[in-house]
């Protein structure tokens, strides 16, 4: 790949010539609107097709509406292609593949927030769409600050870079032990300023009691989301952006990961944790982004104490060889997941967990009935343990603390009883 600082009339004084480099295929206005429009067209589709009236989506629902809107994001890829040219549809791909693989990170945090509330299933449907909404609102303003940064600073690639190694050091990091709860500094001071009802109302955020208007816990499951979906981008946007520095193309490419998100998250639900690998394929992933803007912004330096402000002859890994090692990594680390024994047993103990942490929160159950199913459910997929390899049970369940959780959760239910 023929590096920008060769072209004719390069200018390496300029602080963005990398950013300018590659913002040179730049998109018209009017595609801008009529992205915007078809963007929020979808989201509004999605509302009131499937999310203004509360359910719980069939597995035929959630299977058809997840090709779709996948098959949207590939076909949008190919119109980019066509009208842009292989160098920005390659981009693009680059970036949705990638922020597709980390909004799937996204849900398995998405699973401990509904199990922690102990939301029903028919009523999450909302919580998850205000996500979504949420993420791709949060996003476009770091995408639009990291514009600023890059055309105002050329050591900006530098930081980014650096952001994305540090995050993929701490991905390996052992997972806490109570990993089935959701609580933070934001939800303790929601929870303290807040004064929620003791029990839903479908999926509505208000609700009449005694009388008076209150708030319903399903406020509390949407903050939990938005600060998760805040955390998140401040990893997500650096990462896109060493894929591409097209700001079109960062954003579709996060916004078209984020579609179908909803559907994603009750079609592969339980099977989410049987990616046990998957945060190794995403350090992977983020480490090989860090180095590549590292070294793209080397070959771009003008930044005075490195070599001298003077460039630095390094390799600058081009967008195919991008979309190759993305695309390797990601597949190897799904099919070895999938083929772990490991991972069968990763997905009933993290599963079991949620369920026996839902169970413990007793003030969002809104009647014993349907405290005792959860139970039942529970008591059924303890049993289903003894299935499994004996070792890998033991593991997990003392690296998740899930055995004095059941100890709780069989205390509280004799109590109850």
């Amino acid at each position: 790949m023929r590096s920008p600082r060769s072209l004719p009339g390069s200018t390496r004084d300029c602080p963005s010539n990398l950013y300018r480099g590659v913002n040179r295929l730049s998109v018209p206005f009017w595609i801008w609107v009529l992205t915007l429009l078809l963007i929020a067209g979808l989201l509004a589709f999605d509302f009131f097709a499937h999310v203004r009236k509360a359910h719980a989506p069939t597995l035929k629902e959630a299977t058809v509406w997840s090709i779709i809107y996948v098959s949207l994001a590939v076909l949008f890829g190919v119109a980019v292609t066509i009208f842009g040219g292989v160098e920005m549809g390659t981009q693009y791909f680059n970036g949705w593949l990638l922020e597709k693989a980390l909004s799937v990170d996204n849900l398995f945090v998405f699973l401990v927030i509904m199990g922690s509330f102990a939301v029903p299933r028919q009523d999450q449907q909302k919580a998850l769409l205000f996500g979504i909404v949420f993420a791709l609102l949060t996003r476009s303003g770091f995408i639009a600050l990291g514009k600023a940064m890059l055309e105002a600073w050329s050591w900006t690639f530098y930081v980014f870079g650096l952001i994305l190694m540090i995050t993929a050091g701490r991905m390996l990091a052992p997972e806490d032990g109570d990993s089935g709860d959701a609580d933070n500094f934001v939800i303790r001071i929601a929870k303290k300023y807040l004064r929620t009802t003791d029990h839903y109302d479908g999926d509505k955020l208000f609700t009449i009691e005694n009388g008076r208007k209150v708030l319903t816990p399903m406020l509390l499951v949407m903050i939990a989301i938005g600060g998760t979906d805040l955390l998140f981008a401040l990893d997500s946007v650096p990462a896109v952006y060493g894929v591409t520095t097209n700001v079109y193309l960062v954003f579709t490419a996060t916004a078209f990961s984020m579609m179908g998100l909803r559907q994603l998250y009750f079609l592969i639900d339980d099977l989410l944790d049987r990616l046990i690998y998957l945060k190794y394929g995403l350090t992977a992933v983020l480490g090989f982004i860090g180095i590549k803007l590292i070294l793209h912004a080397l070959n771009e330096n003008n930044v005075p104490f490195i070599n001298g402000g003077k460039h630095v002859d390094v390799w600058d890994i081009g967008d195919i060889e991008s979309l190759v090692v993305i695309l390797t990594i990601l597949t190897v680390t799904v099919v070895v997941s999938l083929l772990s024994r490991k991972g069968l047993v990763a997905s009933a103990i993290r599963s079991l967990d949620r369920r026996a942490h839902s169970y413990l929160r007793t003030e969002y159950h809104n009647t014993d009935e349907e405290r005792e199913a959860l139970y039942q459910e529970i008591v059924a997929r303890e049993a289903g343990l003894k299935k499994y390899d004996a070792r890998f049970i033991t593991e997990y369940m003392e690296s998740s603390g899930l055995e004095t959780t059941l100890e709780k959760v069989h205390k509280m239910h004799s109590d109850l009883a």
